[in-house]
C-alpha cells in the first residue's frame, strides 16, 4: 500500500487563504492539465455521472415539472460524484500510482470515513429540492396540472407559468449556492485529510465568506459550464465535469493552507 493510502492522519486546522481571479484561472488550467494526463479516469467518472442524469430525466419523462426539477437539481450531486476525480488529481500531484485498482480502492475506502456523511447531506438536499420544486409547480400552476402539460407547453407561457419558472430558478439558485458553499472545499478536504465533516463544511463556508466575490465567480462558472454541458443530452459533461472536478481539487489546495 502506497503512502497515499497511509498518510491520512489528524491534521491541524488549516488557514483560509485570500484568493484572486488568477487562482481560478490557475485551477482551470491545472484541471484541464490533469484531464489530459489521465483522460481515462475523467471519462469513466463522468460517464457514470451522465448515465445517472439520463436515468433521472427518464424517470421524469412525460411529467414536465419533475423533469424540470430533476434537471435543475441534478447538478447538486456533482460534488459527491467528483470524489474519484479528486483522488486522481491527488495522485498526479504526489506522483502516486495511476492504476484502476488503487484509485477505485481509495474511493471505495471512503465509505468508512467522513465522505458518506457528506453524501447523505447532499442526497437529503437533493430530495428536499425535488419536493420543493414540485410544490412550487403545484402552487403556481394550479389547475394546469389537470391538463397534460407535457404536450401543452403554452401553460408555461402564462403569467403564472412564467412566474413559476422564475421562482424555481431563483429558489434553485439560492439552494445551489448554499450547497456549493458547504462543499466547495469540504469534499476534497475530507479526501485529503483526516477531518470531521462538520469542520470541513465550516471551513468551506469560511472560504466562501472570506473570498465571497471570487467564489461567486467560481460558482457562476461552474453553474454556467455545467448547464451548457447538460444541453446536448448531458454529453458535454464528459469533458466539463472532469475538468471542473480536477480544478476544484487545485482550488482547494490554494484556498486552505
Amino acid at each position: 500500500m502506497s503512502h497515499l493510502e497511509t498518510d491520512l492522519v489528524a491534521a491541524p486546522v488549516p488557514e483560509v487563504a485570500r484568493l484572486s481571479l488568477g487562482d481560478l484561472v490557475f485551477a482551470l488550467k491545472a484541471g484541464a492539465g490533469d484531464f489530459r494526463k489521465a483522460p481515462q479516469f475523467g471519462l469513466f467518472f463522468s460517464i457514470v455521472y451522465v448515465l445517472g442524469g439520463i436515468v433521472l430525466v427518464w424517470l421524469g419523462a412525460g411529467t414536465v415539472e419533475w423533469t424540470f426539477a430533476m434537471t435543475l437539481g441534478f447538478p447538486l450531486v456533482a460534488p459527491f460524484a467528483a470524489v474519484g476525480l479528486y483522488e486522481v488529481s491527488r495522485r498526479l500531484e504526489r506522483g502516486g500510482a495511476m492504476d484502476w485498482y488503487k484509485i477505485l480502492g481509495v474511493v471505495k475506502s471512503e465509505k468508512d470515513r467522513q465522505v458518506p456523511w457528506m453524501g447523505a447531506i447532499i442526497l437529503i438536499y437533493f430530495l428536499f429540492w425535488s419536493f420543493l420544486a414540485h410544490m412550487i409547480f403545484a402552487l403556481f400552476m394550479g389547475l394546469s396540472v389537470m391538463r397534460n402539460v407535457s404536450t401543452s407547453y403554452e401553460a408555461f407561457l402564462t403569467p403564472n407559468g412564467l412566474t413559476m419558472i422564475g421562482v424555481e430558478l431563483g429558489v434553485g439558485a439560492v439552494l445551489a449556492f448554499i450547497l456549493f458553499s458547504l462543499t466547495v472545499t469540504s469534499l476534497p478536504h475530507l479526501l485529503d485529510k483526516e477531518v470531521d465533516f462538520v469542520t470541513a463544511m465550516l471551513l468551506s463556508l469560511q472560504v466562501v465568506k472570506e473570498n465571497f466575490w471570487v467564489m461567486m465567480v467560481w460558482a457562476m462558472l461552474v453553474a454556467g459550464l455545467t448547464f451548457i454541458a447538460m444541453l446536448p443530452l448531458f454529453l458535454g459533461l464528459l469533458v466539463v465535469m472532469p475538468v471542473l472536478g480536477h480544478a476544484t481539487w487545485h482550488l482547494y489546495k490554494r484556498a486552505l493552507v
